[in-house]
């Protein structure tokens, strides 16, 4: 919200300095974000040619000299095409920044002749449009001056960042109230507007609506014999300077009231009208084109308001080119209406249009100045464009019963924890428009129709404490406490952060994908149910809850990828979405690799290749990733179980599904299907996996948090390999768990080293080579208890597995 500080004292009787009112608005909540003081203006100055002769060297150049008040003249050249003797314009010497051309100015010579300066025209200082030739001032005008402050131009320029629950303080008047009421100053109250009508508003007007709250009220006047000529030079400079273009008076007018009373106003030319409006739903598949020279296909979400012939604008939103006002309107119909906030909120969305009135209807407006908004907007129609009234016509509103909200003083020390009086806080209120009524500990207080954001006596105690001061809150440290606090987060939350923690200590980056999604990539990894579908998405192709972190993580990959970034390791831990209910929302940790980024290093690098580095990404690079998540999180690796396969995004072959017994699905992982990439437009050595947090059971509650005494044997651990023929069908996984299993006391550790296939073997089978660890505990394992061992580990493979040892 933009506003200049002449246009805010026009509502405020204030001496307060720019600086004052800057640190007054942030310390009542209005912060400021930006103020533009105008100094780039102040180098410009009132000069006067006193000759100017045609230059010797170009026909349409003339060498002038310009007094400008400083002593002797200086030499100009210039190509302007009103330069001429005795002229007063707007002066730059040489180390002026010029924002019309983006230049600083400095000595020139220009065809031969020297040139010490610059005359300038309004769109060279970027004041208009206007480039026909440089400024004319009158004569009159001071010599030496400043130009800013004789044209008003120094008008200094403040933006303050809004925050949505405030719509009274989308208008000049709704914040020099609040500035009134922290005592910055008197809020200045105009005179009600004051002017006669002839006859009535010939266009009659029909709320034609299945739901009365899409429109609660229309007003509509017309004004006859209008000259519409460009708006006076005080409110272009107005509009100029916060970032509007002037465009004609009618349409100077209803920017200038969005703005000043936070009201937006719409103008239709009469005459291009035919017959009377009707406000509506937009039937399906009708267009309108738009004063942004935008044709927008519109449906029954839309709610527009028509004439015979069609739609002239969209309610509340954006007006229609057909019946836009130019220099040729001579009878003017003014709107003045209500519109559902969600409702704007939802059609500006889906349509793309951002516009100030959506800005305002969309937080809400005062419904009580509809009717007066209307009035003052014919007032100054009527002052800058001539005409005669007609009776407004008011259709649909109902007058606004104003919100009780009961107030227990009692609550301002509760919550914010200031000693505030009952006098002071009652003060407050009635400053800011608000109704107190009844005596004692606890009120009534009555809302004005500006703020539809107090519902209740949380945000009157929040009214009270800004205006009394925020910064009167006193630091306090938290209340100790003797025992020894418990813990504060969740098992998820601790999971997450061990998560990323994990992923990002295996050379992976965090990424931060959308959760929408397009709907073919939803239904490419199980998603895209009616139930996940956006209702109102904030783009076409993001329709659609992502069932699964992949396709987030794929798209980024490959856009790294087209940059010339193609070795790539990213992670994500975020929700995943299986169906609109709460227990539908998972949390997952996914991650994927492309290309040579393996934990060994990425890159055809000579130092990787040592490493083992280098090479492409393959199954087991997610397999170990996959891994590494679950045991950070805590779960007995000794419990997991690996199958092969995974769903149907997966390389059938080449992934696998990580359990926790024979039920519990933890997550899977693995290279992905061609015809997956090929279906996300993605191409390159891929891998990835998701492991699923919310599915691991709660940790066992111990009966202290003290971690038991650190045990070690003192006996030397061996190892010994073994090699069993196996069929090719069985998994490594189940040659690791029968070996494991043959003795859980002394055996340690399995671990698959090789496997073979050949003609030696066998038909049908591999060879699959293990090292297992054996750590004696109780005393050294002789031979006899080594042999003994062993018979138990072949025992227990043969039986699991089929295996026989090979030989």
């Amino acid at each position: 919200m933009k506003f200049t500080l002449s246009w805010l004292k026009e509502h405020l009787e204030t001496d307060a300095t720019l600086d004052e009112i800057c640190t007054r608005l942030t310390e009542i909540g209005l912060e400021v974000e930006d103020v533009d003081d105008k100094a780039a203006f102040k180098p410009f100055v009132i000069a006067r040619v006193v000759s100017a002769e045609k230059h010797p060297q170009a026909d349409r150049l003339k060498v002038l000299m310009v007094d400008t008040g400083t002593g002797a003249p200086v030499q100009v050249v210039c190509g302007a095409p009103n330069a001429r003797a005795g002229l007063v314009g707007a002066f730059a010497a040489p180390g002026t920044y010029v924002p019309g051309i983006d230049a600083t100015l400095a000595v020139g010579n220009i065809r031969g002749v020297e040139s010490r300066g610059m005359m300038c025209s309004e769109k060279e200082m970027q004041i208009s449009d206007s480039h026909d030739g440089i400024i004319d001032l009158p004569d009159d005008a001071p010599v030496g001056k400043s130009y800013a402050a004789y044209a008003h131009l120094d008008d200094p320029v403040i933006e303050i960042n809004l925050t949505p629950n405030r719509p009274d303080c989308t208008s000049i008047h709704g914040i020099a109230r609040d500035l009134a009421a922290s005592g910055l100053g008197t809020l200045k109250t105009r005179a009600a507007p004051s002017f006669s009508v002839e006859g009535e508003t010939p266009v009659r007007l029909t709320l034609d609506l299945d739901d009365a709250k899409l429109c609660p009220g229309f007003s509509l006047r017309l004004v006859r014999g209008v000259r519409n000529g460009p708006s006076p030079r005080w409110m272009q400079q107005r509009l100029t300077a916060i970032g509007l273009r002037p465009i004609n008076a009618l349409v100077d007018i209803t920017n200038y009231m969005t703005f000043d009373q936070g009201r937006p106003m719409h103008v239709f030319d009469a005459a291009k009208v035919t017959g009377n409006l009707t406000v509506r739903r937009a039937r399906e598949g009708e267009t309108v084109l738009a004063l942004d020279q935008r044709e927008y296909k519109l449906g029954p979400s839309n709610v527009v308001i028509a004439d015979e012939d069609g739609i002239e604008s969209i309610g509340g939103i954006m007006g229609g080119e057909h019946s836009g006002c130019d220099e040729n309107t001579v009878d003017v119909l003014i709107e003045s209406a209500l519109w559902d906030p969600m409702n704007i909120a939802k059609s500006g969305r889906s349509l793309g249009i951002i516009t100030d009135a959506r800005y305002r209807f969309e937080r809400g407006v005062d419904p009580e100045y509809m009717v007066p908004g209307l009035e003052r907007t014919t007032e100054l129609v009527l002052e800058l464009c001539g005409g005669t009234a007609a009776r407004a016509e008011v259709v649909g509103y109902k007058s606004h019963e104003p919100k009780v909200v009961d107030f227990p003083y009692s609550e301002v020390k509760r919550l914010t924890g200031l000693e505030v009086s009952t006098e002071e806080s009652n003060a407050i209120l009635a400053r800011l428009g608000f109704t107190v009524s009844g005596s004692g500990e606890r009120v009534s207080v009555s809302v004005p129709s500006w703020r539809p954001d107090v519902d209740g006596k949380a945000d009157l105690v929040e009214e009270v404490m800004r205006i009394h001061g925020v910064d009167k809150i006193k630091p306090a440290p938290l209340e100790s406490h003797a025992a020894v606090n418990g813990r504060i987060l969740t098992t998820l939350q601790i999971r997450t952060r061990a998560a990323k923690r994990a992923l990002a200590s295996r050379g992976m980056l965090e990424a931060v994908t959308w959760s929408f999604i397009p709907e073919d990539q939803a239904k490419l990894f199980g998603g895209g149910s009616p139930a996940l579908k956006l209702a109102n998405p904030i783009a076409a192709e993001m329709s659609d809850m992502r069932p699964s972190l992949l396709p987030g993580l794929l798209t980024a990959a490959q856009r790294n990828a087209d940059k010339g970034y193609g070795d790539v390791a990213i992670f994500e831990v975020s929700g995943t979405y299986e169906n609109d209910r709460p227990d539908g929302q998972h949390r997952v940790a996914g991650g994927i690799r492309r290309g040579t980024a393996s934990l060994a290093g990425g890159g055809r690098m000579w130092s990787n290749a040592v490493k083992g580095g280098g090479k492409p990404v393959d199954v087991f690079d997610a397999k170990a990733d996959a891994l590494a998540v679950i045991e950070a999180c805590g779960l007995p690796m000794g419990n997991i179980q690996i199958e092969q396969g995974g769903p149907e995004w997966y390389h059938p072959g080449r992934s696998g599904t990580i359990k926790m017994g024979p039920k519990v699905v933890l997550g899977y992982f693995g290279e992905f299907h061609p015809l997956t990439l090929e279906a996300l437009d993605v191409s390159g050595a891929l891998c990835g996996f998701e492991v699923y947090l919310d599915a691991m059971a709660e940790p066992k509650k111990k009966a202290t948090r003290t971690k038991p005494a650190l045990e070690l044997s003192p006996f030397q651990a061996v190892k010994r390999d073994f090699a069993f023929v196996v069929d090719k069908t069985v998994e490594s996984g189940a040659i690791i768990k029968a070996a494991t299993g043959a003795d859980r006391k002394l055996v340690t550790g399995v671990n698959v080293f090789d496997i073979f296939e050949g003609a030696s073997v066998g038909d049908g089978k591999k060879s699959v080579a293990i090292e297992v660890q054996i750590q004696p505990v109780e005393r050294t394992l002789t031979d006899e208890d080594f042999e003994a061992l062993t018979q138990k580990i072949v025992a227990s493979v043969t039986k699991f597995t089929g295996g026989v040892l090979r030989s």
